[in-house]
């Protein structure tokens, strides 16, 4: 993958993050839930990634 991809996936996470606090902040189930779901997404991305770096 390249740059910008992890770039993506690291703005991503910074989404998720954000999203999970506001949520938490505001006593939001469906916006904590979000920003998780948007972390985990981009944690399987970047495991997707570091795999890929191995095989190349």
């Amino acid at each position: 993958m390249g740059l910008d991809d992890k770039i993506r996936n690291a703005a991503e996470d910074i989404t998720g993050k954000a999203k999970e606090a506001v949520g938490r902040a505001s006593d939001n189930d469906s916006l904590k839930t979000e920003g998780k779901a948007d972390q985990a997404s981009a944690d399987l991305k970047k495991a997707g990634e570091n795999v890929k770096d191995v095989f190349t």
